[in-house]
């Protein structure tokens, strides 16, 4: 399984409509078949501060990813909604997808 985790800072006057700007980028990537989950959380100490959490079923489905129409589109427009370069954390491991907690 990948899971990545991004950061993005988004330009002030972006950032209450960050989810109607990529919603074409995340429609496309829940509808890819390797996605298990691509969501987007809001902070709430930072109102410009939006983190994706990506989870892909393995290497194949995270390069198709990348190499989407979506995501090549998304590559083009970000740059002018986001304040900064994202930030990332890219984690290649062992898992089958959501699974129960077993601690609860």
């Amino acid at each position: 399984m990948i899971l990545i985790v991004v950061k993005q800072r988004i330009r002030a006057k972006f950032a209450d409509d960050w989810l109607t700007l990529v919603e074409p980028f995340t429609t496309g990537s829940r509808a890819e078949p390797g996605c298990i989950s691509f969501d987007w959380y809001r902070s709430s100490e930072d109102p410009q501060l939006w983190v994706l959490v990506e989870a892909y079923a393995d290497a194949a489905a995270g390069q198709a990813h990348v190499e989407s129409d979506h995501f090549k589109a998304a590559t083009q427009s970000l740059p002018g909604w986001l304040a900064a370069a994202p930030e990332i954390i890219h984690v290649d491991g062992r898992s089958e997808g959501w699974t129960g907690m077993a601690e609860i």
